[in-house]
């Protein structure tokens, strides 16, 4: 179908709006030079495009482009030559990792939103996109998350919900204004303990994947106001599970120099020992004075929110034979912590229906 510059709906006088018109293909040759110029929008949602020619380039001063919902498998080597374009809309499209061209990572992105596209990959240039700022790759097939995600230091938003993701890589908790997490109808069976790092997290989105515990130093997001677990083994069956590898010599010396208070200075231990007792971390059981370094219990634990649900954390002890700081009840499957202990405000909304 051929288009005319007046067959764009007049939205205004930056904004073209060339959806929902069944094109096949898409020429500027009918668009004005100045009203390249001055178009700031390009909507072009919503048809049969295959390709996307490079003479978009052509919309020197492009900030938004919406290409959703066409039968592209391809974006142009044009699109790098829009130096202003800050929102890229391309979802439900035939895209993959091979998809973009080289130079894609040089674009001063601040929104991106590949969702509903054929990825198996995160595209490596979209970990140059240093100002993005919402990344969007829901309902590909994405197996993994680059440990390059670290680089999208802007990003506020990453939602990555609907593919065959199995772990989340410990370098997500190196983005310092994170808001919203959204690995939702995924096959992750565990939150890394990093995560925890995410102080700006507002939302966690994790229903529908295999989790059967939280760590929980979940506890320490303050500013998380919901989150979401419902279909996860942890919620449909509930798991409790024990494990303990004794300590070794070393770590047994070392608990007994902790514990004990004995003293020592560098004059008397060489440096890798003074290091290594450095790493001791404390017992959280309130009642045990103990310590421990490499070898811990690691167990599940239910704790109440708010007096209404409980959630199964992973926390550690010193020994099997220490009792659990939040066990009211030893021999009880249903052990929960005192609920003024879990301030509501930490988690106002947990989703578990």
């Amino acid at each position: 179908m051929e288009i005319r510059e007046g067959a764009a709906a007049a939205v205004g006088d930056n904004v073209l709006d060339y959806s929902r018109l069944s094109l096949d293909t898409f020429s500027v040759d009918s668009v004005s030079d100045e009203r390249k110029k001055d178009t700031k929008q390009l909507y072009l949602n919503y048809n049969r495009l295959a390709s996307l020619p490079s003479s978009v380039s052509l919309f020197c001063n492009l900030e938004f482009l919406d290409i959703s919902n066409n039968g592209l498998s391809a974006i142009c080597e044009g699109i790098t030559r829009l130096p202003r374009l800050r929102q890229l809309i391309a979802k439900n499209n035939r895209l993959d990792e091979f998809s973009l061209p080289k130079e894609f990572g040089s674009l001063q992105l601040e929104v991106l939103n590949f969702s509903g596209n054929r990825f198996e990959e995160i595209p490596l240039q979209c970990m140059k996109l240093v100002r993005l700022q919402s990344l969007s790759l829901g309902g590909n097939r994405l197996k993994s998350i680059p440990s390059e995600i670290e680089n999208l230091t802007s990003l506020e938003l990453l939602y990555l919900g609907g593919n065959f993701i199995t772990a989340i890589p410990p370098e997500v908790a190196n983005l310092p204004y994170l808001s919203y997490l959204v690995l939702c109808d995924n096959r992750i069976q565990s939150v890394p303990l990093q995560l925890t790092r995410l102080y700006s997290l507002r939302s966690l989105s994790l229903h529908n994947n295999l989790l059967t515990y939280l760590p929980r130093e979940i506890l320490s997001l303050v500013h998380l106001q919901e989150l979401s677990l419902r279909g996860n083994p942890l919620v449909v069956r509930f798991v409790k599970e024990m494990t303990y590898d004794p300590p070794s010599l070393l770590e047994l010396a070392a608990r007994t120099a902790k514990s004990r208070n004995v003293p020592y200075s560098p004059c008397d231990l060489p440096s890798n020992l003074l290091g290594y007792l450095d790493l001791a971390s404390k017992c959280p059981n309130p009642k045990c004075a103990g310590v421990y370094f490499d070898s811990c219990v690691r167990q599940i634990k239910f704790v109440d929110f708010c007096g209404k649900y409980r959630l199964p954390l992973m926390h550690y002890l010193c020994s099997p034979e220490c009792t659990s700081p939040c066990s009211s009840n030893p021999q009880s499957d249903a052990e929960s912590e005192d609920e003024s202990s879990v301030p509501a405000y930490r988690l106002q909304r947990v989703l578990l229906g």
